[in-house]
C-alpha cells in the first residue's frame, strides 16, 4: 500500500517541485497540499497522511508549532521537515516538537526517497552537519537520573540513528540498545523520543552549550 504524503509549504513552486517529485515514485501518494499548518490542520483527519513534509518557515502558525498540533492528533505520523537553513535552535525546537527528521530543499530525488524510507524504517534522517549541530549542543550534567550509556543512546537518538546503528556504535545488541531506551522513557517518564529529548533538555540533564 502506497504511504500517503502530505506537503505544507508556503512558496508555490518548492510545494509544486516536492509534490511532482514525489508523485513520481510509486510507492508514495501526495495527497494534498497547503501553504500554511491552518490549513493543513483542518484537514488533517480527512488527509490522514503517514508522512508530513513542513516547511520550518510558515505564515501564522510555524513548522515547529505546526509539528507539535500534528503529533498530538497524529502520533504515528511521521514529520519531516523541508529547510534551507541549518538552524541549530530551530532544529532543537523541531525535534523536541516530535519531528522525525530533516531534508534540505534542494535534495534531489533518491535523497528525499532514501530520507523517507529512512524514516518509515523507523530512523530520523537529517543531514549530517544538523545532527553534528544538535549533538554537540548536549552537555550531561552531573544531576541527571540517566546513566552515561543511556545518554549516549538518547544522544544517538537525536543524531537520528536507528537502533541497528546505535548498537553498532556502541557495540552492543538491538535489544541492549531497547532495554536502554526503556529505561529513559521510564526514568524521565514519557513514551517517545521527542519528550525525552524535551524532559532532559527542559531539567538541563542535556543542556545546550
Amino acid at each position: 500500500m502506497s504511504k500517503r504524503i502530505t506537503i505544507i509549504e508556503d512558496i508555490a513552486a518548492i510545494r509544486d517541485g516536492f509534490s511532482a517529485v514525489l508523485s513520481s515514485v510509486e510507492k508514495y501518494q501526495v495527497v494534498n497540499l497547503y501553504e500554511s499548518c491552518e490549513a493543513a490542520l483542518a484537514n488533517l483527519e480527512h488527509d490522514c497522511p503517514d508522512i508530513v513534509l513542513m516547511d520550518i518557515e510558515l505564515p501564522g502558525m510555524s513548522g515547529i508549532a505546526g509539528t507539535a498540533q500534528i503529533k498530538k492528533l497524529l502520533p504515528d505520523c511521521i514529520v519531516l521537515i523541508i529547510t534551507v537553513l541549518e538552524d541549530s535552535e530551530k532544529v532543537f525546537q523541531s525535534l523536541c516538537a516530535g519531528a522525525g527528521g530533516y531534508i534540505v530543499k534542494n535534495s534531489n530525488l533518491e535523497s528525499i526517497v532514501q530520507t523517507i524510507d529512512e524514516a518509515l524504517a523507523g530512523g530520523a534522517p537529517m543531514s549530517l552537519s544538523i545532527a553534528r549541530m544538535v549533538v554537540e549542543s548536549f552537555q550531561m550534567q552531573p544531576d541527571s537520573p540517566l546513566s552515561e550509556r543511556e545518554t549516549e543512546v538518547l544522544q544517538s537518538i537525536a543524531e537520528g540513528k536507528s537502533y541497528s546503528k546505535i548498537a553498532a556504535d556502541l557495540f552492543i545488541s538491538r535489544e541492549t540498545v531497547r532495554s536502554h531506551i526503556k529505561n529513559i522513557y521510564r526514568k524521565l517518564e514519557v513514551s517517545s523520543k521527542a519528550d525525552a529529548l524535551k524532559i532532559a533538555s527542559s531539567n538541563n540533564w542535556m543542556q545546550r552549550i
